[in-house]
């Protein structure tokens, strides 16, 4: 899927703040996809609901029933999928791959092809973004409280300059080193890996490419926020979906039609701890070890790929709102933005992703 008909991207609005470039008088701000041909026909009249719990957060998926295939054995086979995910890329696990190679000692490891073709995409992103999203943070994101140590205790002190630069010295995306011809990654004793920027939309991916194998071509699947639609409702509706508003924000309600595309959100507001009256984000900028401290709220990135969009939601908020909008044009990325001032919040949004929206507004 290309996105087409871009325009100019418009000037940062400050939300709520009366500007006559705001959609005033709108409840509702509807975003229209481009499409590379038209979706397929559902596969029949009867829509299922399933849902669960997977990578410490939840799961849900809407399907439209193919047929020859039962509610349990499309419920089996997303759980499958998860599961298989969890084996792979979980850190909390301590017999998974990624832990077994965290915890290895100094060598050259071969990898499963799973793990191997997420750690080359992921490798592939850090070097587009410049190690914006970098797998080699693991270290970091323990020293944090993010990882599988747990969080740190409410009367530590934070992490000083000392083990920032410690944990800092174990990562570093450029450093690590791959062997190709055997599907390998060298440990040079300390690396920790964490994919934590990337899985669930990869696990998203995971399970809509398997349902559309089942025959499930209309479906609409969510991992913690990170949502993939494929085909349309029986009725030809698409599967509209509200994009996620930072708490307290008065932006206009965004609805977004999910056909044959993907939608990823990272916000500051999500996980952080908060020490001596300040908060700390999830969210960590390798190239200082500290979490972000940029302003972004929140940013939205809608790509064919889950797994990119995921991604490039977690580049683009370490890269800042102004780097980030940069970026995200150049790259010919649909993001928007939205960044805590004081005057307020404002958004900015690229040309591809202006080029969405509609001109009049839809009821869900």
């Amino acid at each position: 899927m290309t996105f087409k008909g871009s325009k100019a991207a418009p000037p940062p609005i400050l939300i709520g703040g009366g500007s006559p470039s705001e959609e005033d008088g709108q409840d509702n701000r509807v975003l229209i996809p481009p499409m590379s041909a038209p979706p397929s026909r559902p596969p029949s009249d009867i829509v299922w609901s399933l849902g669960g719990e997977t990578m410490g957060t939840g799961w849900s998926a809407r399907i439209v029933a193919p047929p020859g295939v039962d509610k349990e054995a499309l419920d089996a086979a997303i759980r499958q999928e998860l599961d298989a995910v969890v084996a792979v890329f979980s850190p909390w696990e301590a017999a998974s791959e990624i832990s077994r190679f965290n915890g290895a000692p100094a060598g050259t490891w071969a990898l499963s092809q799973p793990f191997w073709t997420l750690l080359d995409a992921a490798m592939d992103i850090a070097d587009d973004t410049n190690g914006a999203v970098d797998p080699t943070l693991g270290a970091l994101v323990d020293l944090w409280g993010f990882g599988p140590p747990g969080p740190r205790p409410a009367d530590a002190p934070l992490p000083s300059d000392e083990e920032i630069d410690a944990a800092q010295a174990l990562g570093g995306w450029q450093s690590l080193r791959l062997n190709r011809e055997a599907r390998a990654a060298v440990q040079p004793g300390g690396v920790k890996l964490d994919f934590s920027g990337i899985a669930k939309g990869h696990a998203v991916d995971r399970v809509s490419e398997r349902l559309t194998a089942m025959g499930a071509t209309s479906h609409l699947i969510e991992i913690g926020g990170e949502l993939r639609g494929a085909g349309v409702k029986p009725d030809g509706q698409p599967w509209w979906v509200e994009i996620e508003q930072p708490p307290g924000s008065p932006a206009p309600r965004t609805l977004i039609a999910l056909v044959d595309i993907a939608l990823a959100t990272s916000g500051d507001y999500r996980k952080a701890f908060s020490h001596e009256g300040r908060r700390y984000s999830h969210t960590l900028d390798g190239r200082t070890g500290r979490p972000i401290d940029n302003g972004l709220a929140s940013v939205t990135v809608v790509h064919p790929s889950a797994m990119k969009a995921d991604a490039f939601a977690t580049a683009l908020t370490v890269m800042g709102p102004y780097d980030g909008p940069e970026f995200a044009e150049a790259y010919g990325l649909a993001a928007h933005f939205v960044e805590r001032t004081p005057r307020g919040p404002i958004e900015r949004m690229t040309p591809l992703y202006a080029a969405m929206l509609e001109d009049e507004s839809k009821e869900d």
